[in-house]
């Protein structure tokens, strides 16, 4: 049986070195990648930082890895922070130049670490962003003392067994008898716990009451029917909300070329004003509306978002302002070419050492040769090696474009799937996608290498030291 102290010294660093070797292989086959970047604080109260990278590989999946959970003792200014991740990046071996966006929260050491960062381009979380802009939509009286009144009921019944198991009673007793449910505590960082504690709260209210009623100590906390109406109405205008923040969570599929149809979808539906809707429930709505449209109304998100929906196939120009269209297709068509010079002069460079590096290469070289070949009959006049320059022209690619938007994918279209298949008909509008389909629409995965850095990090552990816990998260996130 090996020992504790062989299993820490020996088995884990050599295992850590194994997975990083493999991340480290796998990285460097992606042309672009994107990022999240987040701090957080442990029990014992070191701070670190996390850094996670995004990346479409060659067979057209999408990648999620977390590079690192490091020990930040500095000051978390923006100056220290754009130390740290130029320090990171560097450490992996990852070229600045291929970093297509980072996406964080709304902390401001955070954009100005990424500003000094050779003005890296910064995505804003839209988890945060939508949990900021309900925080201001219910920023209204009558819904703070309502909800202030839920979070009391929730404590009684979280702090007395016998409570809950009169609750338990009051629920079967109902005609027609309710649903054996807790009631749910709400997470101030976390909007929809907010709104699930309500939506519960509504769904017992019968039961509730009669609790409530039964115990003089709590009779104070019965809901009136003024607060019933302030909590449908405040429910009736998150609810259809709550799927979005999931959705646009994942780490395996694309998420940020969905930000524009739903930001559409806000807009012209889910927010809009409707039939039967309470003065309360359209000033919440108007409130989260006006938030959100404030703060995705810049250039700089606006163009990213335009260029991440148009190379999605299900999309493309649907969700771009009519006006801007035709300057998005020029602004793809001269990034192209510019991808397209960039990677013949990668090509060229290796030349005057290739017989040394021909053995070593060959491998790699010959499937890429293959692929040329299996381009569709529009492109085959220009897709041999020795007629490069007028493949890559500027009327070619506008061409290709042109061609691309004018194919046809249903809504539930799987975006990578549908480029594995096409990538031979599109090969430089491919590049495009490889490079802003990769950036995630939130913050999440550095917040979920956080949970799992606290899992680690338990009451019963809390004297790791920080480097191992860096190994720890990397393999628990890695493997």
């Amino acid at each position: 049986m090996p020992s504790r102290k062989h299993l820490n010294k020996v088995v884990l660093p050599a295992l850590y070195n194994e997975c990083r070797a493999k991340v480290e292989e796998e990285i460097h086959k992606g042309m672009f990648y994107a990022s999240t970047t987040d701090m957080w604080s442990s029990r014992t109260t070191h701070p670190y930082m996390s850094l996670t990278i995004h990346f479409i590989d060659q067979a057209w999946n999408l990648r999620s890895r977390c590079l690192q959970t490091s020990y930040f003792p500095e000051d978390h200014t923006g100056q220290e922070i754009a130390r740290g991740l130029s320090e990171a990046l560097e450490s992996w071996g990852l070229n600045q130049d291929r970093l297509v966006c980072v996406t964080t929260d709304n902390a401001s050491n955070n954009i100005l670490a990424l500003e000094l960062m050779n003005e890296t381009t910064r995505l804003q979380c839209f988890g945060h962003r939508l949990h900021l802009a309900i925080g201001r939509g219910v920023k209204v009286h009558q819904v703070e003392r309502a909800v202030g009144v839920c979070k009391k009921i929730v404590a009684a019944f979280s702090n007395s067994w016998k409570r809950r198991r009169e609750l338990a009673k009051a629920q079967a007793e109902q005609n027609p008898p309710l649903p054996s449910h807790q009631l749910i505590t709400e997470t101030p960082t976390r909007w929809g716990s907010m709104q699930a504690m309500v939506e519960r709260v509504i769904e017992q209210e019968k039961a509730l009451s009669q609790v409530l009623r039964a115990d003089k100590k709590t009779r104070h906390l019965v809901l009136t029917w003024q607060d019933m109406d302030v909590l449908e109405s405040m429910n009736k205008a998150l609810s259809p909300l709550k799927e979005f923040t999931d959705a646009l969570s994942g780490e395996l599929y694309p998420s940020v070329s969905y930000l524009k149809p739903v930001l559409h979808l806000f807009n012209n539906q889910i927010l809009k004003h409707q039939d039967g809707d309470t003065e309360l429930t359209t000033t919440i709505k108007e409130g989260i509306l006006k938030y959100l449209n404030e703060k995705y109304d810049d250039e700089k998100t606006q163009e990213l978002l335009d260029m991440a929906s148009l190379v999605d196939p299900r999309f493309k120009t649907t969700y771009i302002k009519q006006e801007r269209v035709d300057y998005i297709k020029t602004r793809a068509a001269a990034e192209l070419q510019k991808l397209v010079a960039e990677q013949a002069e990668q090509e060229a460079a290796p030349l005057p050492s290739a017989a040394t590096a021909r053995d070593q290469d060959e491998p790699e070289e010959v499937p890429a040769k293959k692929k040329k070949k299996s381009l569709s009959s529009y492109f085959k006049t220009a897709a041999k090696p020795s007629q490069a320059a007028p493949h890559s022209s500027r009327e070619s690619i506008e061409n290709e474009l042109n061609l691309y938007l004018l194919l046809d994918a249903g809504p539930d279209t799987d975006p990578l799937e549908w480029w594995k298949k096409n990538e031979g008909h599109f090969p430089h509008v491919a590049k495009l996608a490889r490079k802003y389909l990769c950036i995630p629409a939130t913050s999440s995965p550095s917040e979920r290498a956080f949970s799992a850095s606290g899992n680690i990090v338990s009451c019963q552990r809390s004297a790791l030291k920080p480097a191992r816990v860096d190994q720890l998260v990397f393999l628990a996130l890695n493997l």
